[in-house]
């Protein structure tokens, strides 16, 4: 893993992580217990901070950032970020999901137990509900998540958590 410190601020990994070889991981950056950034992936807290929960994976080719001393980004615990993500300047409840190729940007609230479809654009200063399940370009709310969407949330976190594992052991 590449870990860079910036301005006198180095990264901060639960040492139970998983970090992929060729991610990137920048400045002010927390990574809770048993969570994994996964190859391929910035998480850059070079002008503000960031910080992640336990049990969350920010998977392949994603990139979390910040809006320069304004909004960090905050992600919660048992969260999905799903591959080639952007998350700018927002904040990520937990046991939520973000789909494949989504941007959430500066301002943005999710919180928890909620969803963002595959390839939704999140437009600035958005509050998401609980529960909610938003989609589009830019997202809309569609409806509320049911409890099997629940589950499908909790068994994505705990599907990395175990993969993680694998990949520590190798």
């Amino acid at each position: 893993m590449s870990l860079l410190p910036f301005k006198n601020k180095i990264p901060r990994i639960n040492s139970d992580c998983f970090i992929a070889p060729n991610s990137m991981i920048i400045g002010d950056v927390e990574i809770g217990s048993m969570s994994s950034v996964w190859f391929g992936t910035v998480v850059r807290g070079d002008v503000f901070n960031i910080r992640v929960g336990s049990n969350t994976n920010i998977q392949d080719n994603s990139v979390v950032h910040v809006t320069t001393n304004k909004y960090p980004t905050i992600i919660g615990n048992n969260v999905t970020i799903g591959h080639s993500v952007i998350l700018h300047g927002c904040s990520i409840f937990d046991n939520s999901l973000i789909g494949i190729g989504s941007v959430v940007l500066d301002q943005c609230e999710i919180e928890e137990w909620s969803i963002i479809a595959a390839g939704s654009m999140v437009k600035p200063g958005t509050k998401i509900a609980s529960g909610k399940l938003w989609g589009g370009l830019p997202a809309k709310e569609i409806r509320d998540i049911n409890d099997k969407e629940r589950e499908w949330i909790a068994e994505l976190s705990n599907n990395y958590v175990k993969l993680s594992r694998q990949y520590l052991s190798i």
